[in-house]
């Protein structure tokens, strides 16, 4: 009798997994995501104009031409050149820079070029939240949709944090990643940092030739570092930072406050001091780095360009602390206290504070044959770098700003850098099968895997092209022979919505197909009724296998309840 139970169960598990399978074989339907569906932003900044891609001369400054889709402001460049003091209000009035913001005095050394520098800068917060209505401001897309809050200095600015009164978009110069700094060689330069956030930090000089405590012995010293050199440089106040530079090279500047925050919230640029030169007007700063449009001297003696390169990752948890409150109170208990670093993951992979796509836009690498390109390079990311150059074997000629033997320079196609090292690269585009390969487009990219994603999705992350001149179409835009690249300019696809290959052929194969999010709905359905009448049939068969014995027990059960009662009556 039980055995006859159970050969009956298992038959009505075999049909209903029999049902199950005749109904996975019923594929659904393929469904599109329309074009017109898409958040779908334009491949070039359209506030940008495209008469700043052109070579000029502005307030006597000649700028090189920019063949990439969103150049730097021309104006602004002018004005890092000449200095705030020594332009026109015209000049000054299309840069948002404050009329002190970059002081150019004294030719010291009678060469024709100031030797004292001024350089003020603000600390600034993007994508931060605000209590005045829901939404985040002033905003600094890395990718389209994709605004994690940072800190970054940023030059002392004239007016309004956004665009305008009618916008939350940050101004151009607040923005991922902090300035490059550039100087010349035995400047006086001074460094005045005004604290307008709601968090102590500092500056700290790093590999930049500097002293210890300031000459005329402030109780502030001159290394940034609150525990050994100066107390936290509070809100509302304001220290400077002096030095004289005996020393050439590529070196950084950072917070030093909390650095395992402070710095990875994106409180830290590059800094870099060139080579004395007579009339030596260098770009004093260089906004969101990239291309250098009017070079030094030096560099001009040597290369036909100079690109800065700067590499930095963010932690999606981290970046989120300061989206949650208007209390700094609660920002500081939770990055302070609560944020674990040995615990976190580095979501965020920034070429010059963007995400592909929008590396496209700003950070290009553009040449032509026979071209020798100087590159420096700096990575701020926690973990280590591997830059990687297809169509080229750059040279290295330093290492943390200081020069290699000749002997010793080697070429690589794949470049380590470690947190906080930065190389130095010649790059020459000379077709003899080892500097280069010829013309096309070469990407140049982090071969640590994770590095070309945003967020996890892949293609993004620091990934930029090599793009010789014949492959850049009117707009300085590549001229790809392979994948549409529009679709990435989409906030869909960074949010995971788009099924990017669904137009790979005309029946969509590898498209989404209707209802799938893990499994297929009426899959799951027909699963959870065979668990549940498995479920029912083992129960079934127990209560028949065990009849006699649930029998005896309900009777023992039921005659103590009577002489229970009886009891009771009883008394």
């Amino acid at each position: 009798m039980p055995i006859r139970y159970f050969i009956a169960i298992l038959a009505f598990c075999s049909l209903s997994s029999a049902a199950i399978a005749q109904t996975s074989l019923k594929l659904p339907e393929t469904v599109k995501v329309s074009p017109e569906a898409l958040n779908t932003e334009p491949v070039c900044d359209p506030k940008i104009a495209a008469s700043w891609r052109e070579e000029q001369v502005i307030d006597g400054v000649k700028i090189q031409a920019s063949n990439r889709c969103s150049p730097d402001n021309p104006y602004l460049i002018a004005a890092a050149v000449k200095g705030t003091n020594n332009i026109s209000m015209g000049t000054l009035m299309e840069t948002h820079l404050s009329a002190d913001t970059i002081i150019k005095t004294d030719d010291i050394d009678g060469d024709g070029d100031p030797d004292r520098i001024i350089i003020k800068l603000e600390v600034m917060e993007l994508n931060g939240p605000s209590p005045d209505f829901e939404g985040l401001i002033p905003t600094f897309d890395i990718a389209p949709g994709i605004q994690p809050g940072a800190w970054v200095f940023a030059p002392k600015t004239r007016g309004m944090s956004t665009e305008n009164f009618e916008s939350v978009r940050a101004n151009a110069l607040l923005r991922l990643p902090s300035p490059v700094i550039r100087v010349e060689q035995g400047d006086i330069v001074q460094l005045v940092l005004e604290n307008t956030h709601y968090l102590p930090h500092t500056i700290h000089l790093h590999g930049v030739d500097h002293p210890y405590a300031h000459a005329d012995g402030h109780v502030a010293g001159g290394d940034g570092v609150p525990q050994t050199s100066e107390m936290f440089l509070m809100p509302g106040e304001k220290r400077i930072y002096e030095f004289q530079a005996r020393q050439t090279g590529t070196m950084l500047y950072h917070c030093h406050v909390q650095t395992h925050t402070h710095l990875a919230m994106g409180l830290v640029g590059m800094i870099i001091v060139e080579e004395n030169r007579p009339n030596n007007w260098v770009q004093t700063l260089n906004v969101g780095a990239g291309q250098v449009r009017h070079p030094s001297v030096a560099i001009q003696e040597e290369f036909d360009q100079e690109y800065d390169l700067h590499y930095h990752a963010m932690d999606k948890e981290m970046t989120e602390i300061i989206q949650k409150y208007n209390d700094p109170r609660l920002i500081a208990r939770d990055m302070n206290r609560l944020y674990d670093i040995t615990d976190a993951t580095e979501d965020y992979y920034m070429l010059n504070g963007l995400s592909f796509p929008f590396t496209l836009r700003e950070s290009i690498v553009t040449v032509e044959p026979d071209q020798k390109i100087k590159l420096r390079v700096a990575n701020t990311a926690s973990e280590t770098l591997a830059m990687h150059t297809h169509g080229h074997k750059a040279t290295i000629t330093h290492y943390d700003g200081i020069e290699q033997n000749p002997i010793a320079q080697i070429q690589r196609d794949v470049y380590a850098l470690a947190a906080a090292q930065r190389l130095d690269l010649t790059l020459d585009t000379t077709n003899d099968g080892l500097n280069s390969y010829g013309e096309g487009l070469w990407l140049f990219h982090d071969h640590r895997e994770k590095g070309i994603t945003n967020n996890g999705m892949n293609p993004g992350g620091n990934v930029s092209v090599i793009a010789y001149k014949n492959y850049l179409n009117e707009l300085g835009l590549p001229i790809g022979q392979g994948a549409d690249i529009s679709k990435y300019f989409s906030e869909e696809f960074h949010a995971r919505t788009l099924p990017i290959w669904q137009d790979l052929d005309e029946v969509g194969t590898l498209g989404a197909a209707a209802g799938q999010s893990g499994l297929d709905p009426a899959a799951s359905t027909d699963l959870y009724n065979l668990l549940a009448g498995l479920l029912l049939g083992i129960f079934i068969y127990l209560a028949i296998v065990k009849r006699q014995m649930i029998t005896q027990v309900a009777s023992q059960a039921t005659s103590k309840l009577k002489g229970s009662k009886g009891s009771t009556n009883n008394e």
